[in-house]
């Protein structure tokens, strides 16, 4: 596993640039829109009150992103090259640290831009970005059985279910 950390990702629509604080407050608001807080598997319900106040959270996100440039993080925002507007995430995880060359991945999109294909779009540069320079053997993923367009990302990216 090469440890090259969140290096920006130019595709043809999107970049997807290592997490600044700037846009925390943003994809927080999107994590809390309902269709979208549903699918995201990593705030368990019975935390999901508690992360409801900017106020609270933002201090947690101000910790993390004193590490959003260290090698071992790669977690993007990804950005429409058009408008610079942030539109989102995406992540490649480390699930278990005794085998960090396998990944997880996830990501979250603000609902407006949903079904333009912007997630492929960066999940695939994503992958080929973890693959061929970061030298990842395989990704485990999943999503909510419930979240058609997620396995229908995954299904296109060559994941079975």
């Amino acid at each position: 596993m090469n440890y090259l950390g969140s290096k920006k990702i130019v595709t043809k629509r999107l970049e997807l640039r290592p997490q600044m604080m700037d846009e925390q407050k943003y994809l927080w608001d999107l994590l809390m829109i309902p269709e979208v807080n549903r699918y995201f598997l990593s705030v368990p319900r019975k935390f999901r009150e508690k992360i409801k106040d900017w106020s609270i959270q933002e201090g947690i996100y101000q910790e993390k992103m004193k590490h959003a440039n260290d090698s071992n993080v790669f977690e993007w925002s990804i950005f429409l090259k058009d408008t610079n507007e942030c539109i989102g995430r995406i992540v490649c995880q480390e699930i278990d640290s005794n085998s960090p060359d396998i990944r997880d991945v996830g990501w979250l999109i603000d609902p407006i831009h949903q079904n333009k294909g912007y997630v492929t779009e960066a999940a695939t540069s994503m992958l080929e970005f973890m693959f061929n320079d970061c030298d990842i053997t395989a990704i485990h993923t999943g999503a909510a059985i419930e979240n058609p367009a997620s396995w229908k990302v995954m299904e296109k990216l060559g994941f079975i279910r």
